[in-house]
């Protein structure tokens, strides 16, 4: 089976992550950066999902998980290391129609994290569909290294370019043309060694 690969908006999304561990703490910082309302539920947590949660940062229910817990939940994430309780929280997400990831337990996912290279807004995603995590990983090293932090604010740029030709209404395809050009390796590389880059001047 394929999967549909796709970049999810979860601002103001609630997202239920049951378990407190270290594998659960990995998760939240993407979900803060993408403005997801992030629940917690489990006995115990790490000091650090503790402090987030005196700051107000997420919401922690230090109690074993209740069906109930997944009321009004976009995303549902199983992360603790008892499999009977992931497996509940993938039956009820499933009950509900919830998308759920149980952390490496693929019979008990809809979804799979991918490996990801994050520039700014630029986000590059690496799946292996499950089969080989260590591959997804390895490749997003490589990638890391060909799409260094320049491209960040080069696609800054881009963006405030793409805004202004738009205001200016000067034809789509016009537009589309110039972005087109734009956006090309030729045009990276005279950024990157651009003054304001702190290269040569082209």
């Amino acid at each position: 089976m394929s999967l549909f690969p796709m970049f999810v908006k979860l601002q103001g999304r609630t997202v239920v992550i049951v378990g407190a561990g270290p594998i659960a703490e990995g998760k939240i910082p993407g979900l803060f950066a993408a403005e997801a309302t992030v629940r917690v539920i489990a006995p115990e947590a790490t000091p650090q999902i503790m402090e987030w949660a005196i700051e107000g940062r997420l919401i922690w229910l230090a109690r074993k998980f209740l069906r109930s817990d997944l009321d009004n939940a976009s995303l549902a994430i199983a992360a603790t290391s008892a499999p009977g309780v992931n497996h509940s929280v993938f039956q009820e997400s499933e009950a509900r129609g919830i998308l759920c990831n149980a952390v490496d337990d693929i019979e008990n996912c809809h979804f799979y994290y991918g490996a990801v290279v994050q520039r700014g807004d630029l986000q590059l995603a690496i799946s292996t569909n499950g089969k080989s995590p260590a591959l997804a990983q390895r490749i997003r090293k490589e990638l890391e290294e060909i799409y260094g932090e320049d491209y960040a604010v080069w696609l800054e740029k881009l963006g405030a370019t793409r805004d202004a030709l738009r205001a200016k209404a000067t034809g789509f395809a016009r537009i589309k043309a110039i972005l087109h050009r734009l956006a090309t390796r030729e045009m990276f590389d005279r950024f990157r060694r651009s003054p304001r880059m702190g290269g040569a001047a082209s």
